[in-house]
């Protein structure tokens, strides 16, 4: 067996890889070569460790191993296995093979790496004229060939044991990716903290089944079902999103298979206009847990299309044409079980005050007794954005008829470009959520009543009261400090003038 791999080894490793193509492109671009030949690495390395296996326990017999081999999680083509495009990596046209080998591997594996004739690697090509000129080209893609060759990136599972160790490499690269990424880092990328935040809040059970209908990377999706796996000690859920963006929707599948996610269902298109999450009726499925962090105040999120929605998702209000928060909302509102269902989503401050239609949506879901918790957080948590944002916690049937508001805005590390919930952080909202008590400056549970009494509006401050009134001065005190400080002054001067007659400074 060879050496035990180490995370921060692997981690190094697959940032350096980087290098072959900075300078040359963007990160936003590169980033889809990266993780896709990690992603082919990782399966070439897979079964080439199970080759080798059966090849020890058998000998040599081809057409038997050839057999077993089909068995394996991925069918892996000849020309598909990253050895032979590594073999071959001198010759000229190696952007064509890679595609090639890409597209063989997905005709091998049915549906795997499929959904409704769309393909994983479709949006990546590495055959294209964003890494220059064909000479140019070939050479960057043989030294992106070498970089996933050396030894600090063999990942075979003999070498990597039980870690997840190909599936944190893949989550290290997406979020280092995502804090270069800009303003484009928001459309595939919620930071673990938040993730582990909103999952802990959400507290998944065995055999829950949970949805995230604008998934990115598929991160918050895979944090909940860990959550079964840490305190169940059972994989017994099923994870299922739906993401817009074709090259994000791509990165949530093989995020997934990276991580052994194989129990998802994770399909392409727009959530609003063209929901695809169905049952065999048509209708919407409905999930025990629903959690997502959509896009903020998206423009154009289809307002015209949904005045005629098929699924009734907007009956209690149509939100404003520019201004999609509520539209997600309300979808995730639709799909939630009569019993179980519970739903986090991370939003903008404007969703908790805005008038107008969202005035109206907003007070019908109070009044239904869906709201269950309002959570304010730190600002510049977020990729791509500096403002604050708060979680809004719904549950299909609660205890009482009372909202909890947390504030949590103080609480983090802070950064130079990025605050982090840390630890602790996470624990007191997740505590104060579940004792549901008054936390003096912290946290107040609201009844119907109050929050009716200030129009329904759900502003933080209006409800947690974070005034810290400053100490009284004591001027009498502060008169007496000063005639002090002035006798002090007097006695220092008289001072100073016997030092200088002393020395010959006579005034």
């Amino acid at each position: 067996m060879s050496s035990q791999i180490n995370q921060d080894t692997v981690n190094k490793a697959l940032w350096s890889a980087c290098d072959v193509f900075r300078g040359t492109i963007s990160a936003d671009t590169y980033k889809d070569f990266i993780l896709t030949m990690l992603f082919l690495k990782y399966i070439s390395d897979v079964w080439q460790d199970h080759y080798d296996n059966y090849k020890k326990e058998y000998g040599d017999e081809p057409e038997l191993i050839e057999e077993m081999m089909k068995n394996e999680r991925f069918v892996l083509p000849a020309q598909s296995n990253f050895y032979s495009l590594y073999e071959h990596r001198y010759e000229a046209g190696n952007g064509e093979r890679i595609d090639q080998a890409l597209h063989a591997l997905e005709e091998a594996n049915g549906t795997k790496l499929k959904d409704a004739g769309k393909s994983v690697f479709q949006d990546i090509s590495f055959n294209t004229d964003k890494l220059g000129e064909e000479k140019q080209k070939n050479t960057i893609l043989k030294d992106l060939l070498e970089v996933f060759a050396v030894a600090d990136l063999d990942l075979k599972p003999s070498r990597v044991g039980s870690l997840d160790v190909i599936g944190n490499g893949y989550e290290f690269l997406i979020k280092n990716f995502a804090a270069s990424g800009g303003q484009k880092a928001g459309e595939f990328y919620t930071p673990p903290e938040v993730s582990d935040l909103m999952a802990e809040l959400l507290d998944p059970q065995q055999g829950d089944t949970i949805c995230d209908p604008a998934c990115g990377s598929g991160s918050l999706l895979m944090k909940c079902g860990r959550k079964v796996v840490a305190n169940h000690n059972s994989k017994q859920y099923a994870l299922y999103g739906q993401e817009a963006i074709g090259s994000t929707w791509s990165l949530a599948k093989m995020n997934m298979f990276l991580h052994g996610e194989d129990n998802h269902k994770i399909e392409w298109g727009d959530t609003i206009r063209n929901p695809k999450l169905l049952d065999k009726n048509g209708d919407l499925m409905l999930f025990d847990i629903v959690t997502a962090n959509p896009p903020f105040s998206l423009d154009k999120w289809g307002h015209d299309e949904a005045e005629h929605d098929k699924f009734g998702r907007f009956r209690r209000g149509l939100p404003p044409k520019t201004k999609g928060d509520y539209a997600f909302i309300l979808h995730m509102i639709e799909t939630l079980k009569p019993k179980t269902g519970r739903m986090g989503v991370v939003v903008p401050h404007g969703v908790l005050f805005r008038g107008s239609s969202e005035g109206k949506i907003r007070q019908q879901l109070i009044e239904e007794n869906l709201l269950d918790a309002v959570i304010g957080l730190p600002e510049k948590l977020f990729y791509g954005t500096g403002i604050p944002a708060a979680i809004l916690i719904f549950k299909k049937q609660k205890t009482d008829r009372s909202v909890l508001f947390i504030d949590a805005s103080r609480e983090c590390k802070a950064g130079k470009n990025q605050n982090l919930l840390t630890e602790d952080n996470i624990a007191k909202v997740v505590e104060t959520y579940r004792t549901r008590a008054n936390v003096d400056k912290y946290a107040y549970l609201a009844t119907l009543e109050e929050i009716q009494e200030n129009d329904y509006n759900l502003n933080i401050p209006r409800y947690v009261d974070t005034f810290e009134e400053e100490e009284e001065i004591d001027l009498m005190a502060v008169r007496a400090e000063r005639e002090q400080l002035k006798l002090q002054l007097t006695e220092l001067e008289q001072q100073m003038s016997v030092y200088l007659k002393e020395l010959g400074y006579e005034s």
